[in-house]
């Protein structure tokens, strides 16, 4: 990688680079950031191009979706009558035991337990749902790992973290369906019809409480966060601008997985908002707010950060915000910009980025030339042991990017996803799918093992090491109930897995002998220079390569490469664990 300091002249300047500054070096890390990596083949075909033609290919994405991805296999787990999911269980039982029926299930007309198929079924969607949405994920990463379109994959995960929705409060994964396919054909287009998208957005006006913004009674959530997260940052707007915003959304609600308005809960009345006067609705606002210099300065510095580096001068971000503005909020050409420009192969933006936990992920992946996405390890447990969990942002303001990537654990947790692929345990490994939790799994043990059901769900029971006396169990025994919760969850968890489809459970396929040997190397010493350029952007010091490579032959008693050919896969994988785990594998 270029670290020379001419680059250093470079820093902050937006005029294009020419045909004489490109080098394979930069053509991987416009690879890099514009996408997820690849393979040295994948980055010498964008070298060959020059960087104005590499950069068209990744940038000039067609308008349909890239063919040669699966569309998402959906499970048969939704019907109409989930469509007015209730809120909460409670919610779910007094509508049960008021109206006979609940979610298209009726009571019991006698019985113990007479609203339990109500619960169950209450259960029963929170955990498909939940599941589904996994299956979801694990279909988008692998959009990423397959695609030939990668930008069009990572500015949908810029945008997923920056419009964060997460489907933990959504609870139907079908919205999120809906949302990400916004974010993948809107996430390069026009900023103005994102936004708008994604403000009439079901899985957004859930997330957002827009069902109790009303006329009267205007709920601030989304007229805030539209201005504080979404578009201008903390401190350009008023009190004020928050409380009149949330008036001109009022009757915005979800139909399901459509945009709904609702006229009687509008407020049509005039407002006031950052110094314009009218009787405006939530468009109307939208476009106010995109009129403001500070917004296409806030979100070209937002991108910027995501895919350049992290310290923009404030000059820069002025400069960045008037390319975003001046080209009508496009984002395509703006990418352009930022991917031709001097300041994107400065010596402050090669190799200066923290990878974030998915991207970590589906750049190995990409590295390994894999042509399938693998279930062993599972990528939303690996995400989540990382700290990023791909449909589930933990806020409203998505995930912090940088530094906060890399923790203790979570550099730890680096490695250990690193060995979890080259050394994958098809042993002991668990489909985290089919695991309901240890609290399910007691009360389902106690049941099978003939206890009474009240008795096998008592507090005491699941987890509990204390042996209920005899009164006490006489009387859990005794006691009627109109319905038991963990038992709910329990039978929701067991109709749920019986129809959600399951994850291929694979581990990677994949030889780095196979990778060695046709990159011709003769000794130990050009097998570890064929995994370094592989895999590290960021080139390892001369003691550390020499540790690797003393590492190797250790490994294979000899540094000749033909005398261990016919047992060099674990060696290599050994030593490339290794490479993985060191600090430069982190950036990019």
């Amino acid at each position: 990688m270029e670290a020379d300091s001419a680059t250093t002249n470079w820093i902050g300047n937006l005029t294009p680079i020419g045909a004489s500054d490109w080098t394979y070096d930069r053509a991987r890390h416009l690879l890099d950031r514009a996408g997820f990596g690849g393979t040295p083949d994948d980055i010498t075909r964008l070298y060959r191009m020059g960087p104005e033609a590499a950069v068209a290919f990744l940038v000039d994405l067609p308008p349909n979706d890239d063919p040669k991805l699966a569309a998402f296999d959906e499970s048969p787990i939704y019907d109409p009558t989930l469509r007015n999911f209730p809120p909460t269980r409670p919610t779910a039982t007094r509508l049960a035991a008021k109206a006979g029926s609940a979610m298209g299930v009726s009571v019991k007309p006698s019985g113990d337990r007479r609203l339990q198929p109500v619960v169950d079924r209450f259960f029963y969607w929170l955990r498909a749902s939940s599941l589904e949405t996994k299956r979801l994920a694990h279909w988008w990463a692998e959009c990423m790992l397959l695609s030939d379109q990668p930008l069009r994959e990572k500015m949908a995960l810029f945008w997923h973290g920056h419009f964060a929705t997460g489907a933990d409060k959504v609870r139907d994964y079908r919205k999120m369906k809906v949302q990400l396919a916004l974010l993948r054909a809107q996430g390069t287009g026009n900023f103005r019809t994102l936004l708008v998208g994604v403000a009439k957005d079901p899985a957004m006006l859930v997330f957002l409480d827009a069902g109790r913004n009303v006329k009267g009674a205007p709920n601030e959530n989304f007229g805030r966060e539209v201005m504080e997260l979404f578009t201008m940052g903390v401190g350009n707007y008023t009190e004020q601008d928050v409380r009149e915003g949330a008036r001109a959304f009022t009757g915005w609600i979800d139909d399901d997985l459509i945009f709904g308005f609702d006229a009687s809960k509008h407020d049509a009345g005039m407002k006031t908002f950052l110094g314009h006067t009218g009787p405006f609705d939530g468009v109307a606002v939208l476009d106010i707010i995109l009129e403001q210099p500070v917004t296409s300065v806030f979100i070209a510095s937002k991108m910027y950060r995501f895919l350049v580096n992290e310290d923009p001068s404030p000059d820069l971000q002025q400069r960045l915000g008037a390319v975003l503005r001046d080209g009508n909020y496009e984002i395509r050409p703006f990418l352009r910009t930022l991917f031709l420009s001097r300041d994107f192969y400065s010596v402050a933006s090669m190799g200066a980025q923290i990878k974030g936990p998915v991207e970590l992920i589906v750049s190995t992946y990409r590295q390994l030339g894999l042509t399938a996405l693998p279930g062993i390890p599972d990528i939303n447990s690996a995400s989540d042991a990382l700290g990023q969990v791909l449909l589930n942002p933990p806020t409203v303001a998505g995930w912090a990017q940088g530094r906060a990537w890399i923790t203790p654990a979570t550099l730890i947790e680096r490695g250990n996803f690193a060995r979890d692929v080259l050394f994958p345990d098809q042993i002991d490994f668990t489909d985290p799918n089919l695991d309901p939790g240890a609290q399910i799994r007691e009360v389902n043990a106690r049941i099978l093992r003939g206890m009474n059901v009240a008795a096998a769900t008592t507090e005491e029971a699941p987890g509990g090491s204390a042996m209920m006396g005899e009164r006490a169990m006489a009387n859990v025994e005794a006691r009627q109930e109109e319905f038991n919760t963990r038992l709910g969850s329990l039978h929701g968890w067991q109709q749920a897995v019986r129809k959600v489809k399951p994850i291929v459970r694979a581990p990677a396929q994949f030889s780095l002998a196979e990778i060695v040997l046709q990159a011709e190397a003769r000794t130990t010493a050009d097998a570890v220079d064929v995994l370094l350029v592989r895999f590290l952007g960021v080139p390892v010091d001369d003691g550390a390569r020499a540790t690797l490579i003393a590492f190797l032959d250790a490994q294979l008693g000899t540094s000749d490469i033909a005398q261990a050919q016919t047992y060099l896969e674990e060696p290599l994988r050994l030593t490339t664990h290794l490479i993985m785990s060191r600090p430069e594998y982190q950036l990019v």
